[in-house]
């Protein structure tokens, strides 16, 4: 493991034993999870609220009805937008070996959703026990079935740019206009047009 991927707060995630840990957790707007990885692969499902995931390769905005996927020992901070109901599971790591090594944004299906919920009330999955032998099976077949969506936003480097994107991070329902963002940051409209197609290869 690089140094890079080793940095951060170890965060422990239930026991060594379970196949699948849970974490149940309501955070109030604003609401910061500090840099910190997992020994645990990690799917972290909000049942209301948006939240806004970021490593060091890039940041993820998960609206409800998704969730983010993020692998062993990938450094994270995890930050609130409004109310959030959290509901999280950690697999073992390699458990779900049909599911990428990087992070992604999945689409949670109904059934999808009603596991996470009731594997939450369980708080912890072994395959030593039938039914939730079972259970296990069934989460990794949906999570491996389930499409992942492209709600990645790459690093910015233009200090105009990054205040953009800092304001509609911090509030993803910002009903304001391109101008009226630039106006705000003291950058033309065209000008941002142009940094945008430069660094991310898309238009604003």
């Amino acid at each position: 493991m690089s140094q890079k991927r080793q940095s951060g707060i170890f965060g422990r995630a239930g026991d060594s034993k379970s196949a699948i840990t849970t974490l149940t957790h309501d955070y109030p707007a604003g609401h910061l999870i500090a840099l910190h990885f997992h020994h645990r692969d990690q799917l972290v499902y909000a049942s209301r609220g948006v939240m806004t995931v970021r490593t060091r390769d890039g940041t993820w905005v998960v609206p409800p009805h998704r969730a983010v996927w993020i692998p062993a020992g990938i450094p994270h901070t995890i930050t609130m937008s409004g109310l959030v109901a959290m509901r999280t599971l950690y697999l073992k790591a390699m458990l779900a070996k049909g599911l990428p090594r990087d992070c992604c944004v999945m689409n949670v299906s109904t059934l999808l959703k009603e596991l996470i919920l009731h594997a939450c009330t369980v708080h912890a999955l072994t395959k030593t026990v039938k039914w939730q032998a079972h259970l296990v099976a069934v989460i990794l077949y949906q999570l491996e079935a389930a499409p992942t969506i492209p709600l990645q936003l790459p690093h910015l480097s233009d200090p105009r740019l990054v205040r953009i994107a800092e304001m509609l991070m911090r509030d993803p329902g910002d009903c304001r206009t391109l101008t009226e963002l630039c106006r705000v940051t003291g950058a033309g409209k065209r000008s941002v047009e142009r940094l945008f197609q430069q660094e991310i290869g898309m238009t604003s």
